[in-house]
């Protein structure tokens, strides 16, 4: 009799032991710490012969997503025109989240250590590119961050259409060689996100 109650008990325990030790839990999936941005402008301000803005004579261009432009699709700007042969423009980048209305342009300025722009895409890059761009701005330690900077198109450009492929990383390796080269193709060996 004290045998079979033992064997009822050690069946009970046995299920109970792998339902237990089956619940124990994953580590948790660590949460990136990203901005989520839904909107982004463009600011080109043309500058004169000194390289100074000229007050009024600027155009934007804009892009959104109510998901998140990283999160959501990746949003496909229209032509960016406006832009003249052998000028020079001051570029500033917005940032909003209209999610949580709020000014994501302000918290990439502030935690400017863990944030850089890159500027890609065929009218910047390769055989074709009529457009260069030169960072106007650099966070706490001197490193570049690219909210702020120059866009210059060629004097005389063979081609005047390609891409425009803003790239913003996050807690990546500015220390990284190549990595303060706003053209830095291989952006991903920096690290972040």
């Amino acid at each position: 009799m004290v045998n079979r109650q033992l064997k009822v008990i050690l069946t009970l325990l046995f299920p109970l032991t792998v339902f237990i030790s089956s619940c124990v839990k994953d580590d948790p999936v660590p949460e990136i710490n990203q901005e989520v941005i839904t909107d982004l402008t463009l600011r080109f301000t043309a500058l004169d012969e000194s390289d100074t803005p000229i007050a009024g004579d600027f155009f934007e261009v804009k892009a959104s997503d109510e998901e998140g432009i990283s999160l959501g699709n990746s949003p496909q700007v229209g032509t960016i025109s406006g832009l003249e042969p052998g000028r020079k423009y001051h570029l500033e980048v917005f940032l909003y989240n209209s999610i949580a209305d709020e000014d994501v342009t302000e918290e990439v300025a502030e935690d400017d250590e863990a944030h850089q722009f890159y500027f890609l895409g065929t009218a910047l890059l390769g055989n074709e590119s009529f457009l260069s761009y030169s960072y106007g701005d650099a966070d706490q330690n001197g490193n570049p961050l690219g909210l702020l900077g120059v866009v210059s198109v060629n004097e005389a450009p063979a081609v005047n259409t390609g891409t425009f492929r803003l790239i913003l990383r996050h807690n990546l390796n500015k220390d990284l060689t190549g990595a303060q080269n706003p053209n830095f193709e291989d952006f991903e060996q920096a690290g972040g996100e």
